[in-house]
């Protein structure tokens, strides 16, 4: 899709993908971030979710992966503009599968063939609960 494609009000959901053991060790070691309520079971087990949680930073870019699979601007991306009022609202624990919920809020021609597109998006546990919310822009091409 484009620019002229994202009408304001248009949703798109992402499929399901379940959050592994292995998904926390390595993002641990990648991040450099091995605090105990990801990576100490009986340290998380004291912890106010009482056991051991993804990192927030993973769950954000596995969000990010979600959206790119729906391949909705794979043609007209140009950038990720940016990224606003983002809040983790309940922990993801290993097991948890998450969606990605996407709403199209705005959308500004910006002319010299781009536009940029704004997003309610919200981050879905199998339960129906939202774990992650913000609201994201990017830099599209017109079809112009």
């Amino acid at each position: 899709m484009f620019f002229e494609d994202l009408q304001v009000g248009a949703t798109f959901v992402s499929r399901g993908r379940t959050i592994t053991e292995t998904d926390v060790v390595m993002f641990a070691a990648l991040s450099g971030d091995y605090s105990e309520i990801h990576t100490n079971a009986e340290a998380a087990r004291q912890a106010p979710a009482g056991a051991r949680i993804a990192h927030g930073a993973l769950i954000f870019s596995i969000s990010l992966g979600l959206t790119t699979q729906l391949a909705i601007v794979d043609e007209s991306l140009i950038a990720l503009h940016g990224i606003e009022g983002m809040r983790f609202t309940k922990p993801v624990f290993i097991g948890d599968t998450i969606h990605v919920q996407k709403r199209v809020t705005a959308a500004d021609d910006k002319g010299n063939g781009r536009g940029i597109v704004s997003f309610d998006t919200r981050t879905i546990n199998q339960h129906g609960a939202m774990v992650l919310r913000f609201r994201d822009s990017l830099v599209l091409k017109t079809r112009g």
